[in-house]
Order: structure tokens, then C-alpha cells, then sequence
């Protein structure tokens, strides 16, 4: 604190108040922050901004001193008081007032961003940056993820753009933000501006990601901006993702055309992208629809000679082509060639020739194509079924709407067609109709409308096949339908497994997720909140609520909890009073939960509301809605609003169940609460009303504790006789209470009334009667119980094991321990280590190890392996038996096995070496502590460097010192009294003020010895003003220095002409209950003699009089001296003499002589 990081407080009086305008804030030595605790921490702070302001509005023309506004300002961000911190730094700015190097205004932006203040953060953060002010690295980050989950896409592109200008966010950390940024900008049509990021990304040194790239080639796609394109993919040479070159492809081909498409398909290929069957696929649909079947044949020839296989949906649009241009004759070969080569035709593909077929009446290929069918197993074919009537009905006609007819009339003039006899035939149909319809199959098949089969599969329940059409669909570049996108997020809602990817799909496709209907949105909002992404959930309800849909009650209540375990107050409020506009009420089972998140949330306001909006509601009983608020009040740590919810319920008359009461009483007991637990308890038993035996077992320990034990002997009988299955449970607790509170004579009457009611006692009841006889010095009784433990095979526990061995080993029965371990050990084979351990303790513990070698040679035998208790338990035992040499052995043997010794361990090895000058050894074990990152306590660092002192290895005790802070390994407590007065012994005062500010600055408080060590050391050194400050600091913190402290300042200023401070510090010293010496007054008086300061001196020296002392003859002489140099103020200054000498005892008297 010698650094200048304090400000010298000076010792006030009431001759020397502070100064206006010279107000600082400083931490008084009470004031510590409460790690962790934020709410102390915030009533802390929110104190000390009240003191801030008050102190300003005492006096007229005040002012806090800047570090005072700093600090202050930099308290109120800490605690997330923002407002107030904003408008602090407002008053700061209006008065002029320049903040140091701390990011205050950065840490504002963070704190309303993380609170969620959008607008708050915004004002603050354009008002920062109007004074060119740059916030952290932290603060932009948290501030875009706002942005970001708001869908605010131009701020969110203004404030990336500041942070990337200001040197933040470049690294490959930061890429999903930035890929989140450009997909906003894209899908928001913004995609100059998402290029304009790339550029910043590459002028900034930093390659921009494939996805990111993806996204920007993707929305100049939407926006059919293909020479943008065309011009950023050269300018980053870079050739998108597949699924996105099909896209831009199959955009090109239907709004410029196949050949253009292939043009540019060209230029991709250029740059690195490599066409496969379903980009030839797209060409050749393409072509087909266009009606241009040779450039169809010519990308087919294509596809072949890069020795790719064409995909079924290349079959089919071929076949619709040649169908079309009335090619029917060709279809035949098309479709031998796919059976021979692959893929296996589906029913798209029959559908097709089927269509064909039928439309140039060739109606025997279309009976033998439906005998394919059926030899490929698509369909099946009863033996009456007319193989023509299946053909039409696969198709899509009824039955009745197609019938195939002789023409009986002797011109044939309704005959459309002929078979092999010569005989005419016509279609008994709707012509038009039947035209639109095969045609319909075949321009659809150019274009597979793949939408309808995912609806199809939705609404058959197959999730996962309609997932896999969505892919291809994605695949080829074609976009979902509104009805197949609407019938996919349905399906996905309903499957558990699937709700993931519903949200991720509601997302993929903004543009169609806002046209959902009013059933499909309640049930995404639901999934939303229910995979801890609420917020996302309000985002969806808000569009919702503006579309004047209505919201579900279960959507409400899903996400109201979903928020809540978020925990973002403001939301949930907000949520909640949205809810209760729409009249919501949820069902009760869901109650419980909401009231428990609530309850979590400390919102006991809302909790309320809900209980008596469910009241209203009178759907339920009120035995049932207070019997789960009862409980949930006192499962959450509102037990005792649960104590007041229960006089308002008695109050009105109303009644509570037994299970309500159980609950109240039970959570009390969880707070500690147990006097109104005991009120409760009363009021109870008044009404007849029984506890349950959970509750019972709470209460009794607690009145044995508090010597109420009579009453908890009641309970216990009350509670048997409602429940007799419950008597064992009851006892145990009675009994065990009554012995921890010391009772053991009632608990041996308890456990013998426990017998004679024939209750049979357990392993737990059992084994805290051992204790109680062993408490009772009952060996005899303690030895019955254990027999009769073994005969009914029933465990010892631990503290039974270890209770009995401490005893066996006082009273030297060490074969009676050694057979009680193996009594136990056989009982509980999992234990064993645990109950070596605990005999090796024991062992110890008598000061002899001859014991210990057997057992651990036992341990070798069984295979057990020894674990760090083991080896902690055998260095201190050796150690404490006087056999050090074996400690150390056993600690680098722990060691060795990559074990962690115990900070006991180390602290007893380390202090032996060094005791016994082996310094060096212990220097290399404390390197291997560094190497593995372990804490170094104060008595390890003591005893190191106080070794090294000893041997004159002052320059590398001071190293060690310094490599202990450099790399992290002091403990959070550290004490450097003694190393301080050491290293102040030795003349290293640096040294000692180095390890004076580790002790500040980890908030443990040197003694007062330290700071006058350092006083002294620094007063040798003529380092006064350093000294000043450690004695300010020392008086700041209510230290008393001691003389010799006080005589090194007052002599320095002396020595330095400041003779009337150091009169100041007399006087301080007088008013802090210290008597200052004889000698100091004299140095003082000495130095005002010597400036010819006589009143001073003469001042002074009265008020060294009223102490008692008596001035020596040389002090009285030099200042007779001094007052008879001048000969025109003798006669005053004899009269001065007289006064003096009178003051000092030596009156003239009438017949005294001079000479």
C-alpha cells in the first residue's frame, strides 16, 4: 500500500478537520465484500451511495474528489445498480469530472444487457460511444448476443462493425457471432451489408468461414442478385456448399431458364464446386418442363460421361418429357434402361407411364406396366381385379369415373382407339377432366413435388421418412411448402425425440414459421420453453398476440416455467401479467411447479395470486390447492410465510389437512425455524391432529437438544399409536436425540422400553446404544449389543468402529480391536480400507507403530490398496511416534503414485527438513508442489524462507517469495508477520513491504507489529513519506503504533524541518490514549529552540508539564540562552525567565541568592 494506491489519510482532530472539497472515499476496515453473498453486497454499496449523496448536500460548494466518483461508480456497476452508476456518470460528465482507466460506462452496457434491457443498453452504449469512449471486448459480445436473440439486425451490424474497428472480436472464437449477424442480415434481405462484414473480417487478417460465406451466397440467391453473386464467389474464389449451389441453380433454371443455369453452373465449377447426379438432375427437370427433351438427352450424355448414375427423379422427368412431346414409343426403352442400370423404379416412376400410357389410349403397356407393379411389389393385384380399373384408380380416378367402352355402332363414331381384332373402343368419362388429370402426373413428375409426400408422411406419424424427403428436397434446391412445413413442425412437436429439431426448423425458415396457424404456433412455443430457450418463446408469443391469435393455457404455463428457470425477473413479470389478461388459469398438478419456480424466484406476490385466482376458479377443492401451496411454501424456503398463510387460513375459518400442517412443521425444522415449528406443533396436537412420522423424526431430535425431552416422549407416543409400523423410526429418533443432547440415562430407558414393547431394534438404533453405553462406560452392555449384532448379522457403522477401537486401544485390548475389525471387515467388505484407516489411527495414536507394519503387510495380503487417507494418516502417525525419516519416505512414496498429500502433510515434512537444516530437500519437494500447482500455506513458506535466511540465501528467499505470488500458489488466508519482522531484521525492506501488500491485498490484516517494523525500517532508510503512509494506513485501520514508531516519525520530521507536524503528531498521539515520551517533547522543543521559535517551545514545553515530566537543567538553560541573546527584549524576556523558571519549580524565593 507504499505505491500510491491509497490516499494518505492523515490523523483528523478537531483542530485539523478535512478540508472542503478534499472528501475521499475510502473503505473503512469493516467494509468487506461478501463474496458471493450479492445481496449483502448490493445493500452494502446501495448504503454507501446514500453516504455518497448525503455528504455532497452538507456543505455548500462541497465536492467529491474524482477518485471518489470513480470508485463509487465502479461499486454501483459491481453490484448492478445501473441506474445508479448511469446517472452518476452523467453528473460526472455535466461537472466535467474524466474517468481513469476503467471500463465503467463498458460494464453498464454489459449489466442492462445481461438484465436484458435492450433499450437501456442501446442509450447507453450510443451515448459511450458519442464520446468515443470503446467498451470491453466482454461488453460488445454480451451486448451483440441481445441483439442477436432480439432480431435487432441493423444494430446488431452497427455494433459488430464498431467492435471488429476497434480490434475486438477477430479471433475463431468470435465466428458464431458473426455467422449469427450475417444470417440475420441475409434473412432480413440485407445482404450488401453481410458483405460488407466479410470484408472487414478479411481486411482485418481474418478468413471468414464457409458458413458464413454459405449464408451470403444463399441471400443473394433469395434476392436473384446472380451477378453479385457470381462477382463475390470470384472475389473470394470460393464455390458454396452443395445444397447451396443447388439452390442457386434451380432459382436460375426457373426464372432464366436451363441454359443460363448451366452457364453459371460452369463458372462454379470453376471455382472448385463439383456437379453430381442430382445437379444434372435439376438441369434435365429443368429441360423437360421447358419442353427442350434434347437438351435433356444432351445432360443426361453428360451425367453418364462423368460416370454418375441419374437419380429416379432424372427417370421420371425424362419419361414425362418423351410422354409430353408424344414420344411414347421411346418410353419403353427409358424404362428397360433403368431396370437394367438402377435406380429401382417407385410408384412416382409407374405413376408416370401409367399417365403416358393412358393418354395415348394405349391401354394394354399400361396393364402390363400394373403387372410390374405388382412383380416389384408396389402394389398388389387380387386375381378378379381388372389389372386397366387398378391402373386408374393408382391414378387418382374412382371407379366409377372411367370406364373403358365397346363402340357397338356400325360407323364406330365414338371409337378413339382399336385393338388387335380391329374392334373400336372409347372412354365413358369426363374428357377435359381426364386430359388435366394425366397431365397433371406428368408435369409434376418434371418436377418432383416433393411437399406433398412430406405432408403425407407427417400426417402418417413417419417423422423421420418425412425428414428425409425435407433433406432431399433441401439437397436439390427446392424450398418447402407452407402446408408441407406447417404439417412437418406439427409432427415434429408431438415427438420427444424430435422437439429439437422442430425449434431448429422454426428457425431455418422465418418466412413461413409466422404463417402457422394459431394450433401449430401454441404447441412451437411450448417446445420452445420447454428446452430452456423461453426467451425464444416470448419472441414467437409477441407474434402471436399481434396476429390476434388465442394462446393456450398450457402454453402459458410452459412457458412461464421456462422463463423462470432462466430467472430473468422482468420477463417473467412480463409473461405473467400477459397471462392473466387472457384470463389464463392452469391446472393444478401444474400448480405445484408454477408456485414452486415462483417461490424460487422469491415472487411470493404472484404465488399468492395465483392461490386465490385457483380459489375463484373453485375448480378444485380447498383442501387440495392450500395442501400444494403449503407444501410447496415450505419445500422453498418460505416456511415462515407458510406460518403466516396458516393464521390467515385459521382466521378464516377455514381448514387445512393433517398433510398441510406436516408440511409447515417440516419446512420450519429445514430453516432452522424449530420455536414456530413448535408452536405449529401445539397447535396440532389442540386439534388432534397428528404429525407424521417424517415430521415427528424432525422434531424430536430438536426438543431432546433444547431438554424438552418429556415432551418429545409424548410425540412419540402420540405418533405410535396412530401408526404402529412406525415405532422403530420413532424410537431411533427419540434415542438417538436424547443421547446427542446428552441425556443417556433416558435414552437407556427409552431403548429398554423399545424392547419390552417388542420392537425390534435395528443396525441404526443398535449402533447409537454403543455409543450411549460407551459414553456410560458400560463395557458390559456395549459387548452384549455387539454380540447380539453379530449373531443377527446387523453392520457396525463407522462411528461405532471407531468409537470402540479408541476405546480397546486405552484400555490396551489390542486383540480385541484386531478382532473387531475382522468381525466388521467380513460384514462389510466394501469398508475395508475405510476400517484400516481407522485402526492405523488408533494405533498411532498410542505412540507406538510396531503395530502398523502388521497391518499394512495384512492390507498387501488382501490386495487393498492404500488411498490418500491412508498415506496422510501414516506420515503424521510416523511423525508423531518421533520416526520422521519414515514420514518422508511415506510422502514421496504418495507422491510417486500421483497422489495429492494432505496440506498437514506437507506443512509437518517441509517444517522438519528445514528444522534440521536440510533445506535443499525440502526446496525440491516444494518444486514439485509448483510443478502440480499446489498451494504453498503460510507455515511451508515460513519455514522455507526462514531456512534460507538462516544459511544467508537472502537474495533466493526473496525469489522463492516472488515465484509463489507469480504463479498463483498462495492460499486465500495468508499470514507474512513473522517473514515481515524477518526480512525488516535483515534490512530488506522492500521485501517486507512486498509481502505487507499481498497480506492487504488478499484482505488478511497484519498484526500492528508488522506495520511498526516497517515504520522503523523505512525510517532508517530516510523513506519518511513512505513511512507517513504506513502510519496513516495503521491509524485508518484503528492500529495503535507503538513509541518506537511514533519517535522514528516525529525525529524524521524533525530532522526534516517540519517542526510543526511533528508537534501534530505529540498531539495525536495524546488524543489516541498514548503518553509520548520525555525525550520526544525534548526532540521537538530542541528543534524549535534551535529556529528560535520560543513560544512554540515554550507551549510545548507546558504541555510536557501537564503530563508529569519535569524538563532536564539543559532544556531550561538552552532556552535561557536563547532569550538573553537579544538585549532589547530583556526586560520582557526576564520576565519570561520568571514565568518559565516558576513553571518549572524554580521560584526566587525572598532570601534566595544569585550568583
Amino acid at each position: 500500500m507504499l505505491d500510491g494506491e491509497n490516499p494518505s489519510i492523515q490523523p483528523a482532530s478537531s483542530e485539523n478537520p478535512p478540508k472542503r472539497g478534499s472528501f475521499s472515499l475510502f473503505f473503512p476496515p469493516s467494509f468487506e465484500f461478501d463474496s458471493g453473498n450479492v445481496e449483502n453486497e448490493a445493500s452494502k454499496v446501495g448504503l454507501l451511495w446514500k453516504l455518497f449523496n448525503w455528504a455532497g448536500k452538507q456543505c455548500e460548494g462541497f465536492e467529491h474528489l474524482p477518485q471518489s466518483y470513480e470508485i463509487m461508480a465502479m461499486l454501483l456497476t459491481r453490484v448492478a445498480l445501473l441506474g445508479e452508476a448511469e446517472s452518476l456518470l452523467r453528473i460526472m460528465e455535466d461537472r466535467g469530472i474524466l474517468l481513469g482507466g476503467h471500463d465503467i460506462f463498458g460494464k453498464i452496457v454489459e449489466g442492462y444487457a445481461r438484465a436484458r434491457e435492450l433499450e437501456k443498453s442501446i442509450s447507453m452504449y450510443t451515448w459511450l460511444r458519442s464520446r468515443r469512449f470503446v467498451p470491453s471486448e466482454l461488453c460488445f459480445e454480451v451486448l451483440l448476443n441481445l441483439l442477436i436473440e432480439k432480431n435487432k439486425t441493423l444494430l446488431a451490424f452497427r455494433v459488430y462493425i464498431d467492435m471488429i474497428e476497434n480490434g475486438f472480436g477477430l479471433g475463431i472464437e468470435n465466428m458464431p457471432t458473426v455467422e449469427s449477424i450475417v444470417k440475420l442480415l441475409c434473412k432480413k434481405r440485407k445482404v450488401k451489408e453481410a458483405r460488407n462484414v466479410v470484408r472487414k473480417l478479411v481486411a482485418s487478417g481474418i478468413e471468414p468461414s464457409r458458413a458464413i460465406l454459405n449464408l451470403v451466397a444463399n441471400g443473394y440467391s433469395e434476392k436473384k442478385d446472380f451477378d453479385d453473386l457470381l462477382n463475390f464467389l470470384k472475389e473470394r474464389k470460393f464455390a458454396p456448399d452443395v445444397p447451396v449451389c443447388h439452390k442457386i441453380l434451380f432459382s436460375q433454371c426457373k426464372y432464366f431458364g436451363s441454359e443460363q443455369a448451366y452457364v453459371f453452373m460452369l463458372e462454379l465449377e470453376s471455382l472448385g464446386f463439383t456437379p453430381d447426379e442430382m445437379t444434372f438432375g435439376i438441369f434435365i427437370s429443368s429441360s423437360s418442363k421447358e419442353g427442350k427433351l434434347k437438351d435433356a438427352f444432351i445432360y443426361l450424355s453428360e451425367l453418364l460421361s462423368r460416370c454418375l448414375k441419374p437419380d429416379i427423379h432424372c427417370y421420371n422427368a425424362l419419361l414425362s418429357g418423351v410422354f409430353v412431346k408424344g414420344m411414347w414409343k421411346h418410353a419403353s426403352e427409358i424404362f428397360h434402361e433403368m431396370l437394367e442400370n438402377g435406380p429401382a423404379p417407385d410408384l412416382s416412376t409407374f405413376r408416370v407411364l401409367l399417365a403416358g400410357y393412358c393418354k395415348f389410349r394405349r391401354f394394354n403397356e399400361a396393364k402390363a406396366i400394373v403387372l410390374e407393379m405388382v412383380n416389384h411389389g408396389v402394389v398388389q393385384l387380387s386375381p378378379v381385379e381388372d389389372p386397366l380399373s387398378k391402373a386408374f384408380g393408382i391414378l387418382g380416378f374412382k371407379p366409377s369415373m372411367v370406364k373403358v367402352k365397346r363402340d357397338n355402332d356400325a360407323g364406330l363414331s365414338k371409337a378413339e382407339f382399336f385393338d388387335t381384332l380391329g374392334n373400336g373402343f372409347y372412354l365413358d368419362t369426363d374428357i377435359k377432366e381426364y386430359e388435366k388429370t394425366v397431365m397433371g402426373v406428368l408435369e409434376d413428375a418434371m418436377f418432383s413435388d416433393c411437399n406433398s409426400l412430406v405432408s403425407k408422411e407427417c400426417n402418417q406419424g413417419n417423422i423421420k421418412a418425412a425428414l428425409m424427403v425435407k433433406d432431399k428436397m433441401i439437397c436439390r434446391g427446392q424450398n418447402l411448402s407452407l402446408p408441407a412445413y406447417s404439417a412437418l413442425i406439427k409432427g415434429l412437436c408431438l415427438s420427444r425425440s424430435y422437439a429439437r429439431k422442430a425449434i431448429f426448423l422454426f428457425e431455418e425458415f422465418p418466412e413461413l414459421a409466422y404463417q402457422l396457424d394459431q394450433e401449430t404456433l401454441n404447441s412451437v412455443v411450448r417446445v420452445i420453453s420447454k428446452r430452456e430457450v423461453a426467451f425464444k418463446g416470448m419472441r414467437v408469443l409477441a407474434g402471436m398476440l399481434h396476429r390476434s391469435f388465442s394462446i393456450d393455457n398450457e402454453t402459458f404455463t410452459v412457458l412461464l416455467l421456462g422463463l423462470c428457470k432462466k430467472g430473468c425477473q422482468k420477463e417473467i413479470r412480463k409473461c405473467w401479467e400477459l397471462a392473466l389478461t387472457h384470463k389464463w388459469l392452469p391446472c393444478l398438478k401444474d400448480c405445484k411447479a408454477l408456485w414452486d419456480c415462483l417461490c424460487q424466484q422469491g415472487m411470493l406476490q404472484e404465488a399468492l395470486q395465483l392461490f386465490e385466482n385457483m380459489l375463484v376458479a373453485s375448480l378444485h377443492s380447498f383442501s387440495d390447492i392450500s395442501n400444494i401451496f403449503s407444501e410447496v411454501l415450505s419445500g422453498s424456503g418460505h416456511a415462515h410465510f407458510a406460518v403466516v398463510f396458516l393464521d390467515e387460513v385459521v382466521r378464516q375459518r377455514e381448514l387445512l389437512s393433517d398433510s398441510a400442517y406436516s408440511h409447515i412443521v417440516s419446512g420450519l425444522c429445514k430453516e432452522k425455524g424449530f420455536q414456530e415449528a413448535f408452536d405449529v406443533l401445539d397447535a396440532m396436537l389442540e386439534k388432534n391432529i397428528a404429525p407424521c412420522v417424517d415430521v415427528c423424526c424432525q422434531l424430536i431430535p430438536q426438543l431432546c437438544r433444547l431438554h424438552r425431552w418429556e415432551k418429545a416422549v409424548v410425540l412419540k407416543e402420540i405418533v405410535s399409536k396412530k401408526d404402529p409400523a412406525s415405532c422403530l423410526s420413532v424410537y431411533y429418533a427419540l434415542i438417538c436425540g436424547l443421547y446427542r443432547g446428552g441425556m443417556v440415562r433416558q435414552a437407556t430407558l427409552q431403548f429398554h422400553q423399545m424392547i419390552a414393547s417388542e420392537v425390534s431394534p435395528d443396525s441404526n438404533t443398535l449402533n447409537v446404544m454403543i455409543q450411549v453405553y460407551r459414553a456410560d462406560n458400560n463395557s458390559r452392555r456395549v459387548g452384549e449389543l455387539l454380540a447380539f449384532m453379530v449373531r443377527n448379522n446387523l453392520s457396525l457403522s463407522i462411528s461405532s468402529y471407531r468409537d470402540l477401537l479408541k476405546l480397546m486401544f486405552i484400555q490396551d485390548r489390542v486383540p480385541d480391536a484386531l478382532s473387531l475389525k475382522e468381525i466388521v471387515s467380513r460384514e462389510t467388505n466394501s469398508m475395508f480400507i475405510v476400517m484400516y484407516n481407522i485402526l492405523i489411527f488408533q494405533n498411532f495414536q498410542t505412540g507406538d507403530s510396531s503395530l502398523v507394519t502388521v497391518l499394512l503387510e495384512e492390507m498387501t495380503g488382501k490386495g487393498l490398496v492404500l488411498d490418500e487417507v491412508s498415506y496422510n494418516f501414516l506420515i503424521c502417525g510416523y511423525y508423531k511416534c518421533k520416526d520422521a525419516s519414515r514420514s518422508v519416505e511415506v510422502l514421496k512414496t504418495m507422491i510417486d503414485k500421483d497422489l495429492r498429500p494432505s496440506n498437514r502433510s506437507l506443512r509437518m515434512v517441509i517444517k522438519h527438513l528445514c528444522i534440521h537444516k536440510n533445506i535443499n530437500e525440502a526446496l525440491e519437494l516444494s518444486r514439485v508442489m509448483e510443478s502440480r500447482g499446489w498451494i504453498h500455506g503460510s507455515v511451508v513458506q515460513h519455514a522455507i524462507v526462514v531456512g534460507l535466511l538462516s544459511c544467508g540465501r537472502v537474495q533466493e528467499a526473496e525469489s522463492f517469495l516472488r515465484r509463489m505470488e507469480e504463479r498463483c500458489l498462495l492460499p486465500f488466508s495468508i499470514s507474512y508477520d513473522s517473514l515481515i519482522k524477518k526480512f525488516c531484521q535483515y534490512g530488506r525492506i522492500n521485501m517486507a513491504i512486498y509481502l505487507l501488500d499481498i497480506m492487504l491485498k488478499k484482505g488478511n490484516l497484519p498484526s500492528p507489529t508488522c506495520f511498526d517494523y516497517v515504520i522503523q525500517g523505512l525510517g532508517i532508510c530516510k523513506a519518511l513519506d513512505d513511512a507517513l503512509n504506513l502510519h496513516a494506513e495503521m491509524l485508518a485501520r484503528g492500529f495503535k503504533p507503538s513509541i518506537k514508531s511514533w519517535d522514528m516519525i516525529i525525529q524524521g520530521l524533525c530532522a526534516e524541518g517540519q517542526t510543526v507536524e511533528s508537534e501534530r503528531f505529540l498531539d495525536c498521539m495524546v488524543q489516541l490514549g498514548q503518553t509520548p515520551t520525555p525525550k520526544l517533547y525534548q526532540v521537538v522543543i530542541d528543534k524549535y529552540s534551535s529556529e528560535n521559535r520560543l513560544d512554540k517551545a515554550s507551549a510545548l514545553l507546558h504541555k510536557m508539564q501537564k503530563h508529569g515530566y519535569v524538563p532536564d537543567f539543559k532544556t531550561h538553560w538552552s532556552l535561557i540562552s536563547n532569550l538573553s541573546k537579544s538585549n532589547k527584549e530583556n526586560t520582557e524576556n526576564g520576565g519570561f525567565l520568571s514565568k518559565l523558571l516558576s513553571l518549572s519549580g524554580f521560584t526566587r524565593t525572598k532570601n534566595s541568592k544569585v550568583g
